[in-house]
């Protein structure tokens, strides 16, 4: 077992049972932890692997709960199959929110896991069990949709401690049924930090814009184009140069406020004509003051 393949980390797997999404966060003192440690498929399961990584558990935990295997009963046979489970970690979350947690008797201190309702929290060379007691705690006390509770819990954990040895990079992956983009895949959210001081902070920042960019609006989001909204859109398309001239209707405006809506890839919240999402709007007027 060479020392390159040890991802030293702390993670999280979950599963929302309102919108059956599952997931993972993770964060490590390791380049490109998102390649390694999250595995997911929706409406299977989500696993993280890590301690000297068997980045086999991540396709076979998955082809184990396609075929009805529980959490628990995927984690026991993975690590059975395995001569050096004693230098493995693993959280797994079924499609069901069934979990579990292993971590192998030779992982470096600290080590450790907690599995709950609906979720498993893991870690190994931690500064102590308190980074994994606040990625519980704060799982199961936050709200708000599956990654924003995992980033929660994931940056809790971080405040508590966190890996020993430091930080350097994190991932989020949010898997739902036709989540992806254009419906497509399955893969809602997949964010990656490879490389970074504050990896969790950035992958904070990363989430909020993929919300802004991917998420479609909520109905309390969707405006009028009213006379005063009118002109202030007029006069921040001009002044990006989407409109050669600012303009006083509806029409006029059409072609450069899809220009701009393309060109920023706002497809997922394109309004008719007349209506425009409050977010895009505070988005222009904010990009044509710069």
């Amino acid at each position: 077992m060479k020392q390159k393949d040890l991802v030293a980390t702390f993670s999280i797997v979950g599963f929302d049972p309102k919108t059956e999404e599952l997931g993972i966060a993770v964060q490590s003192k390791f380049l490109g932890v998102g390649a390694v440690v999250p595995w997911a498929k929706a409406g299977i399961g989500a696993v993280a692997t890590q301690s000297y990584a068997n980045t086999t558990y991540g396709p076979k935990g998955l082809e184990l709960m396609s075929e009805g295997k529980t959490a628990q009963e995927a984690l026991d046979l993975l690590t059975s199959d395995d001569e050096d489970k004693a230098l493995r970690q693993v959280g797994i979350v079924d499609g069901n929110g069934n979990s579990a947690t292993f971590t192998g008797e030779k992982c470096f201190d600290w080590a450790g896991g907690i599995a709950g309702t609906h979720f498993a929290a893991q870690g190994n060379i931690l500064v102590s069990e308190e980074t994994v007691k606040a990625m519980a705690s704060t799982f199961k006390a936050s709200t708000g949709s599956l990654a924003e509770r995992l980033l929660a819990a994931l940056d809790a954990a971080q405040e508590a401690g966190g890996d020993s040895r430091g930080k350097q990079s994190a991932a989020l992956l949010v898997v739902k049924d036709q989540g992806g983009y254009g419906g497509f895949n399955d893969r809602a959210i997949d964010l990656r930090v490879d490389d970074h001081p504050d990896p969790i902070k950035e992958l904070i920042r990363l989430y909020d814009l993929q919300q802004l960019f991917f998420s479609k609006p909520k109905e309390e989001d969707v405006i009028f184009i009213d006379e005063p909204v009118l002109a202030q859109i007029s006069g921040a398309l001009h002044a990006l140069g989407y409109l050669k001239t600012a303009v006083t209707t509806q029409a006029e405006i059409a072609e450069g406020l899809n220009e701009f809506i393309l060109t920023e890839n706002f497809e997922e919240r394109q309004q008719p004509q007349g209506k425009i999402d409050k977010k895009v709007l505070n988005f222009l007027l904010t990009k044509s003051k710069i």
